[in-house]
């Protein structure tokens, strides 16, 4: 058997472009070494690949991570220099991807029988996840007692996820000219109590199962207006919430209302248009419990919202473990290290092969 190199099969798949929904070519290549490991039955759905064994171990590992990038910013031709690889992906997340392949490749005999999903479409919106067509079509493919995303990580654990939530707060006036103010209601002025309220907003930052997640709460889009000498009827403030796990979305949106209820009237609107739930950090499941004593690997609530939560809400603990750095994610200069991808392989590897 070959032996794997992760760092450079990362290099072979950052030069394959696969920007959301363009992911059949980086599929393509992935499935034809996938179909020619034996221990493995590999299924194809769409653009998604959910590689498995079927050992009868008491139990499942998922190692799982999303195949497209964004749109490129003149860093679609992976660059080395030494142990740095630039390019599109590299960090967010090929490496993860490369590691995963490297370890279906060359584990024969893992201690709990694996499943490798390389998934598409997780980069836009949740509704074109590749993760929701698998679970339309055949959702057992997806079952196990622990899935790790490999999401850049720098190689610490991320524990679950914080729950993402957007509302659009539209406050209602009355319409006049300019030069007579005094007959309408401006509706952007209006806005002054809603920013008062936004201000003050004091941050929750719950400790669940030893893990500190930070909530937030911050206006990000506004629209009003109508014309330079016309008082404005209307104005619609977008907000995003973040949500600790420790609350689920229709606690945080009860939260949310009480906030604002006391400077809305009637004519007024708060309005829930999507969300996304937290994911509980999952530590005292069994497998992750040892992969992080055995190698005395940093943990860290997960701020962010990431897939993890779509397996918590299918009773599987799950977290974020990958090489790489987030903050280059989607970044120009986008870039992921050999050491990092190595010391990711060698964690999952010991784990895959020892159990326990």
């Amino acid at each position: 058997m070959t032996k794997p190199n992760p760092f450079e099969l990362t290099s072979t798949l950052v030069a394959i472009p696969s920007v959301s929904f363009e992911e059949a070519a980086i599929v393509d290549f992935l499935q034809e070494r996938l179909d020619k490991i034996p221990w493995l039955e590999t299924s194809r759905i769409g653009d998604n690949l959910i590689s498995k064994t079927e050992m009868g171990k008491s139990h499942r590992l998922l190692l799982g991570g999303h195949t497209d990038t964004v749109p490129a910013n003149n860093n679609s031709e992976p660059h080395l220099e030494g142990d740095t690889l630039w390019g599109l992906g590299a960090a967010d997340m090929k490496g993860g991807l490369a590691v995963m392949l490297s370890l279906a490749e060359s584990v024969p005999d893992p201690s709990f029988d694996m499943t490798y999903l390389f998934y598409a479409r997780e980069e836009v919106a949740a509704e074109h996840s590749g993760l929701k067509e698998i679970d339309s079509s055949n959702p057992n493919l997806l079952d196990a007692d622990l899935a790790l995303l490999g999401e850049p990580t720098s190689g610490t654990v991320e524990a679950g996820c914080q729950g993402t939530m957007r509302f659009v707060l539209e406050l209602k006036g009355e319409r006049a000219h300019t030069a007579r103010p005094w007959m309408g209601n401006n509706a952007i002025h209006r806005l002054d109590k809603v920013l008062t309220v936004l201000n003050e907003y004091k941050e929750r930052r719950p400790v669940v199962e030893g893990c500190e997640y930070r909530e937030a709460l911050q206006a990000v889009r506004i629209e009003g207006g109508v014309a330079g000498n016309v008082v404005p009827d209307t104005v619609a403030l977008t907000i995003n919430h973040r949500v600790a796990p420790d609350r689920d979305l229709e606690e945080a949106e009860d939260f949310i209302r009480g906030l604002f209820l006391p400077i809305l009237t009637p004519e007024d609107q708060l309005i829930l248009v999507d969300s996304a739930p937290p994911a509980k950090p999952g530590l005292s499941n069994s497998m992750l419990a040892s992969m992080i004593g055995k190698h005395d690997l940093q943990v860290q609530a997960k701020l962010g919202w990431t897939d993890v939560a779509f397996f918590d809400q299918r009773g599987i603990p799950a977290a974020n473990f990958g090489p790489g750095d987030a903050t280059l994610a989607h970044m120009q200069d986008e870039r992921v290290t050999k050491p990092a991808i190595d010391s990711c392989y060698l964690v999952l590897k010991s784990l895959i092969e020892n159990g326990l």
